[in-house]
């Protein structure tokens, strides 16, 4: 596939969440840059949510992939969590942890983690109870419609989460750029993104399939989520040393930013 970007319907095809989340959101001591990288997300998620105190009733995550972990802070949060991502085994994935079924995969590491920053990592089964009660929808969704969410329309929500999705979404900056104002008519006036996205790449594994990853840089990020009508609250960024058999990925960033008024 190398040339060719991975777009949805391979996505849809050949994506193996089993794969994703053994990968890149377990703790093992021979995996510095993926734990690195997961932290960070964790404690920028952390800031986000319980120390800046953004709160609301709706959460929608776009994109979530077969993940939680990007929900085990806001589910403090917010009374409901609407989760959406493209891939029908992306859903189903997340929907099997959702339910308790055996074989799904294990988040607790990440969770004892998160309540750790809480200041009390022994309450690890109660959050997972608690996020399995927010989470309220798992819907499909497609940034490059007008309506991510179509068929389905729902009210403008209080905060916009979107973790490692648009980068893998959008064939090139153009269509980054129209996705962007896509998930931001999800949104009330005033409401907050949080945005978290991979800079400098163009390729991930999942098993031995690759897939393709937008290049971008966080100069170009930041006039985007600008034009697309918000003003940024505060951005981190942090450099990592990936195998090339895993990607090529240099950074990491998280955007936090407030919708302007129309």
């Amino acid at each position: 596939m190398e040339g060719i970007f991975t777009e949805k319907d391979y996505y849809a095809q050949h994506f193996l969440p089993k794969d994703y989340l053994e990968t890149y959101y377990t703790f093992g001591d021979e995996k510095d840059a993926e734990k690195a990288l997961l932290t960070f997300s964790l404690k920028n998620l952390h800031q986000a949510f319980t120390l800046d105190r953004i709160k609301g009733d709706t959460l929608i995550d776009i994109g979530c992939g077969p993940c939680i972990h990007q929900h085990l802070s806001a589910c403090e949060a917010f009374r409901e969590i609407v989760a959406t991502d493209y891939a029908d085994q992306n859903r189903e994935e997340l929907q099997r942890w959702l339910r308790k079924e055996p074989g799904a995969f294990d988040w607790s590491p990440v969770v004892k983690y998160v309540c750790e920053l809480e200041g009390d990592r022994e309450k690890w089964a109660e959050k997972e109870e608690l996020l399995r009660k927010t989470i309220k929808q798992v819907l499909k969704c497609d940034v490059t419609l007008p309506n991510p969410l179509a068929p389905v329309v729902l009210p403008p929500a209080d905060c916009l989460l979107s973790s490692l999705c648009l980068e893998g979404a959008c064939k090139d900056l153009p269509t980054f750029c129209s996705a962007l104002k896509n998930i931001g008519s999800l949104l009330k006036p005033g409401g907050h993104l949080v945005l978290y996205s991979i800079l400098e790449e163009t390729f991930y594994m999942v098993g031995q399939r690759r897939f393709s990853c937008l290049y971008l840089e966080r100069k170009f990020l930041e006039d985007a989520v600008v034009q697309a009508g918000f003003e940024i609250k505060w951005i981190k960024e942090a450099q990592f040393n990936f195998p090339l058999s895993v990607t090529d990925a240099k950074a990491t960033c998280t955007v936090v930013a407030q919708k302007r008024p129309c």
